[in-house]
């Protein structure tokens, strides 16, 4: 296990100095929307949060915090605040594979179908769609999640906007019940498959839904995509612990202890896998998770839109 102080450094060095938790380069991780015709003014902002596009690189990281981890190398994760941000963006650039990348577009554009298809009037704009920065809350930095919340929120009054469509839970609950507790701007906060709204019909296809801990636990919004496979003609095979009693993925502590990730994982994956269905996940950690299991899984979005 790495020392949290050591690890919520770095992160909270990133945040500060360049806006994102790794260091990355955001205009050259964010481009999914670059060949995908959007509206820049609507009623409502799609927000990602950037948790989809940071997913990629996330994957290399963890693997490389795993490769580590229990070795003296563990002690010194702390000194990589030293090395000048321009580097650790250029080498973001590289870092994650094409395939990777290549998905979570794809989960974005599948989220742009859907709210296309249900007549959701909504725009996006690049340049105002930020990390949340709940990473450093879930790490204990509350000092540092509140300064980049303010940061962000203040942008986004700044430029009048009042609704925000999320796209993950761990975005969706920042932007939520976080940011108005501690920066005292509050938004109109829904997630992509609240607003879904059009018909269609499988024929009897069988899923199970992995309900994440923000959705089934905090924002109790685990009912609304049961709707919509029950309104698809779709069944959702439960699993045991679901809802407000979901089991975690073992996602928020990977990057102290990828040792105990993988234990809490593979608990979670034998739940889901009793069902020998199907498994469709709503956010980017969870789908990363399932993934390194050679889980059965896809991102709900990614399955919903081929319907719309």
């Amino acid at each position: 296990m790495y020392h949290p102080k050591h690890i919520i450094n770095v992160l909270a060095d990133n945040v500060r100095k360049t806006r994102n938790p790794f260091g990355a380069w955001n205009a050259a991780m964010n481009t999914w929307w670059k060949k995908t015709p959007l509206r820049t003014e609507g009623d409502a902002m799609l927000f990602t949060g950037l948790m989809y596009q940071l997913m990629p690189y996330i994957k290399k990281t963890t693997h490389q915090i795993e490769r580590f981890e229990g070795t003296f190398i563990a002690n010194y994760v702390g000194y990589q605040k030293y090395v000048p941000k321009l580097l650790v963006k250029m080498a973001f650039i590289f870092m994650a594979a094409r395939k990777d990348k290549e998905q979570s577009n794809t989960i974005l554009k599948s989220i742009v179908k859907l709210l296309e298809a249900s007549h959701i009037n909504f725009f996006y704009r690049p340049k105002l769609d930020f990390y949340s920065g709940i990473l450093l809350y879930d790490l204990g930095d509350n000092e540092g999640f509140i300064e980049h919340a303010k940061f962000v929120a203040g942008k986004l009054k700044e430029k009048g906007i009042k609704k925000i469509i999320t796209v993950d839970p761990h975005t969706t609950y920042a932007l939520k019940v976080l940011y108005p507790k501690y920066t005292g701007i509050q938004f109109d906060v829904k997630t992509y498959f609240e607003l879904i709204d059009f018909d269609a019909r499988d024929g009897g296809r069988q899923v199970t839904l992995h309900d994440p801990c923000f959705y089934g636990r905090y924002l109790e919004l685990s009912d609304a995509p049961r709707k919509i496979l029950d309104r698809f003609g779709i069944e959702n095979v439960s699993v045991r612990n679901s809802g407000k009693f979901t089991s975690c993925c073992g996602g928020p502590a990977e990057s102290i202890s990828p040792a105990l990730t993988k234990e809490i994982l593979s608990r979670r994956y034998a739940d889901l896998q009793a069902t020998g269905k199907p498994i469709l996940a709503m956010c980017p950690v969870c789908l990363g998770n399932l993934m390194k299991v050679d889980a059965n899984v896809e991102d709900l979005s990614v399955f919903l839109a081929r319907y719309a």
